[in-house]
């Protein structure tokens, strides 16, 4: 009877321990896997912050594009204008 008990509780320690060492090795390759989504999560947001920056600085580039031509639009208003005023001086 002894006999039997004993053999009972080694095979369920025996298959405890199984079951342990396969969560661990389990639990290890997830962490792997994480770890690698980890890394190529942190490649795309680099490339999109890459991408950001080139946009940001197309749209700084047209902002100053803008007020340039803003600038020069003024200039060919005034020197429409002095055109104008000289031209009404000779006929008048």
């Amino acid at each position: 009877m002894w006999e039997t008990i004993i053999g009972s509780v080694i095979s369920a320690i025996t298959a405890i321990v199984v079951c342990m060492i396969n969560a661990n090795s389990n639990h290890k390759k997830l962490l792997a896997e994480l770890e690698k989504h980890d890394e190529l999560q942190a490649y795309r947001i680099e490339q999109l912050e890459k991408k950001q920056d080139k946009h940001n600085r197309l749209i700084e580039r047209t902002y100053e594009l803008e007020r340039r031509a803003e600038v020069n639009e003024e200039k060919i208003k005034v020197a429409n204008h002095r055109l104008d005023d000289l031209e009404k001086g000779k006929d008048g």
